[in-house]
């Protein structure tokens, strides 16, 4: 654990711990640019004043960059990076080092209690090995050195951070119980942590609309069933496929529903409030 806001932030939260507990996801893009990342920041401050708040963020184009800077090819299938030991180390660097970094000092400018960590912190997020995935063409393919997480109950750090009024803020590394560090995809880890915590919504924030038809217009609300026939039938993207199948877990582990936002256009203390999400968000539901 690093990188509290000190005495003032565990005052100001004193008590949160009988709110609401909400789950954010952030896509790298969303904080690469300065403008993005404050605009991001101020949305999840405000949303903290009301709520008990974990944000769980990734980072691939920033590690697509270092990866290229450092001459080791990127593999990635059906939006999925395999991952062998050196990518690993410049995925921990750049997701647990720079960008968490970045973006809690970003939330504590914004006036929130923001605590920086990562999924094999005091077993915030228990993985096991991911098995090899089939893709859409059939083909069998090992991840390589990438989690899978393990449902172990409520991770007791989060728990006891968002109690004493803390908003953590977690890179989507983890670690197996005999201490092996993995990678893991964000969306599937912020999915485990919200069903883990109790949370009420996920949210899934990006940099573009929320899930497209086949016509390119945004589904404004998605049922998981339904959810399920857009990954097989191809409509839904390379990069949206993890992002649904990843609803389709916290769904079925509790979570109320899941928000999937364009974080650049819409203010995501809206996004995760608000009964129903404004325009640009696809709504997924049990």
């Amino acid at each position: 654990m690093k990188r509290t806001s000190g005495a003032a932030g565990r005052r100001r939260g004193a008590g949160r711990s009988t709110r609401s507990r909400l789950v954010v996801k952030l896509g790298g893009e969303l904080l690469e640019q300065p403008a993005d990342l404050q605009r991001v920041a101020g949305g999840i401050a405000r949303l903290a004043r009301h709520a008990a708040v974990v944000v769980v963020h990734g980072g691939g184009r920033e590690i697509d960059a270092a990866l290229a800077t450092a001459g080791i090819p990127k593999q990635q299938v059906d939006g999925l990076r395999v991952t062998d030991p050196a990518t690993l180390e410049v995925v921990v660097a750049v997701i647990a080092g720079a960008i968490n970094t970045r973006l809690v000092a970003a939330l504590r400018r914004a006036g929130a209690p923001a605590v920086g960590l990562t999924g094999a912190d005091a077993a915030v997020a228990t993985m096991r090995r991911a098995a090899p995935i089939t893709t859409a063409a059939g083909d069998k393919v090992d991840l390589g050195l990438v989690g899978s997480p393990v449902a172990d109950g409520a991770p007791r750090l989060l728990v006891d951070l968002l109690a004493a009024g803390y908003l953590p803020v977690v890179a989507c590394i983890g670690a197996t119980r005999s201490g092996e560090v993995l990678n893991v995809n964000a969306d599937t880890l912020a999915a485990h942590l919200a069903a883990s915590l109790g949370a009420s919504r996920l949210v899934v924030a990006g940099g573009t609309a929320g899930v497209l038809d086949a016509d390119g217009r945004t589904i404004e609300r998605l049922t998981s069933g339904a959810a399920a026939r857009l990954i097989r039938s191809g409509t839904a993207s390379r990069g949206m496929v993890a992002k649904l199948e990843a609803c389709r877990t916290a769904l079925r582990r509790g979570v109320r529903d899941v928000v999937i936002a364009n974080g650049r256009e819409v203010p995501l203390d809206m996004a995760a409030a608000a009964p129903a999400p404004p325009p640009g968000c696809t709504q997924v539901v049990r």
